[in-house]
This record gives C-alpha cells, sequence and structure tokens, in this order.
C-alpha cells in the first residue's frame, strides 16, 4: 500500500486510488482556497506580470472544473515557475496509471507557454520517449496568451489518455513513432500501455525520485491495508445518509 504525502492541491476531496493490491491513498490538503506563491524562494525576482499570473492561475485552480478529477498541482517549494503534479487514470488503456509531471512556465509567462513533462515513463504519440515533453502544439498552436490558461493545459493532458484523442491524433503531431502504430494494430498499443501502467505504479516508479527531478514535491510512502481502511471510512461517513446506509446494510449482510 502507497501514499501520497506532502501535498498541496487544487482539489480537497480525500480519495483512494488503485487496486486492491495497489491502493495509493492521498491525505486532505488543508484550506485557504486561495493560494499566495510570494513565500516561494524566487517570487520577489520575477517579472511581476508573471508572479501575478501565475498565483491567480494557481488559485483558480480552486473553482469547479478547473482542475481535472484524479489530478493534483502544487508549486515546488524553489521556484514559483516550476509545479509539480501526479495524474490518476482510471479508464482505457491507460486504467491503473501513476503518473508523474511537471509544468515548467517561462519568465516571460504568459506571453510564452509552459511546457509539460512526464516524469513517469509513458508509452504515448505525443510524448517524447527520451525526454517524457509532451507536445502541446497539436492543441496549443499558437500560443493565445489572452485565451490559454493553465487548467486549459491540465484539462488536455488528462485527455490524451482517452480513446476519442487517440482515434484523432495527427501524425504531424506524433513524437513517439512507435505508439502511433497504435493506429496499425490496436491490440499490441493495448498491450504495451498496459505495461507503461503497471510500470507507473512499480515501487521504484511510485517512491524513487526520478534521477533528473530530485527536488519533486509529491511523495509516495507505503501504508498499511488498517489505514487505507481508516480513509476509506471518512469517505463512507461523507456520503449521502441513504448512500452509507446503503453501505452498511451491505458489509452486514442486510442487503
Amino acid at each position: 500500500m502507497s501514499s501520497l504525502s506532502g501535498l498541496v492541491a487544487p482539489s480537497t476531496r480525500s480519495s483512494v486510488a488503485g487496486n486492491a493490491k495497489n491502493s495509493l491513498s492521498i491525505s486532505k490538503p488543508s484550506p485557504p482556497f486561495m493560494v499566495d506563491l510570494s513565500s516561494v524562494c524566487d517570487a520577489s525576482s520575477l517579472n511581476p506580470t508573471t508572479r501575478v499570473a501565475l498565483s491567480f492561475e494557481y488559485a483558480s485552480l480552486r473553482y469547479n472544473k478547473h482542475c481535472p478529477s484524479g489530478m493534483y498541482i502544487t508549486p515546488t517549494p524553489d521556484s514559483v515557475l516550476v509545479w509539480d503534479g501526479v495524474l490518476f487514470v482510471h479508464k482505457g488503456y491507460y486504467a491503473g496509471s501513476v503518473l508523474k509531471f511537471t509544468i515548467t512556465f517561462p519568465d516571460k509567462y504568459p506571453d510564452m507557454p509552459p511546457t509539460v513533462r512526464f516524469l513517469t515513463d509513458v508509452f504515448h504519440p505525443l510524448v517524447e520517449t527520451q525526454t517524457g515533453l509532451l507536445n502541446l502544439m497539436t492543441r496549443f498552436r499558437p500560443w493565445r496568451p489572452t485565451e490559454h490558461r493553465v487548467h486549459d493545459i491540465l484539462h488536455f493532458t488528462k485527455a490524451l489518455f482517452k480513446v476519442t484523442v487517440l482515434d484523432h491524433i495527427n501524425e504531424l503531431d506524433v513524437v513517439n513513432k512507435e505508439a502511433f502504430k497504435y493506429q496499425e494494430n490496436r491490440t499490441s498499443f493495448a498491450a504495451l500501455a498496459r505495461q507503461s501502467a503497471q510500470f507507473s505504479r512499480s515501487p521504484s516508479a511510485l517512491y524513487d525520485a526520478p534521477s533528473f527531478k530530485k527536488g519533486y514535491s509529491l511523495h509516495f510512502t507505503p501504508v498499511s491495508q488498517g489505514q487505507v481502511n481508516e480513509v476509506l471510512k471518512t469517505l463512507l461517513i461523507q456520503r449521502p445518509p441513504h448512500e452509507a446506509t446503503v453501505a452498511r446494510d451491505k458489509e452486514n449482510g442486510n442487503a
């Protein structure tokens, strides 16, 4: 069992994701909803426009539907320009994946777009094998600073793992030609995607810091089944009364 600790995320919901053999628990972060990034080490040295834009956009992730479900984001302690994230994929070819990634903003943001880099190896047509860089240009070409926001990038990142998006990837945007063979042999692709998902949940992928990103902020640590059960009990209490009653009846064999 594993837990994700040290989390400052846009979602205040507690959750448990994964399967019976490899559950991952996320502790509930505390308010406030408005996040002040001025305490981050390099905040005072940034271009004021960039600092204000990033502070506003991070705070806006608290708004309904701005941050995709199953995704958690936090600025790194050392730089406002680097945000760490993790995505739990629940459906499709990549179901069960736990994908660590970073968003890096240029000094001239929002005039220039950020970059998204997966720290977890992921087999995908739009993700470079060697660097983990995601090709954002397939969605944000050209980048429009008055229209495009961080939450647009987050929703696009999550959507990449849906079958409907995979079906419409343009070959000109592909950066992993091997993964693009999805169009030719979906059975083979599905097997490789499942393998990628399984690796993402392995101890080395979950617990070890990537060699090229030692300061990754979202840390997984092993937890016992008892601790997971306590989280599940908390979630049960938070359900609507009639749902909680049905769940208890099932546990007691009365349903």
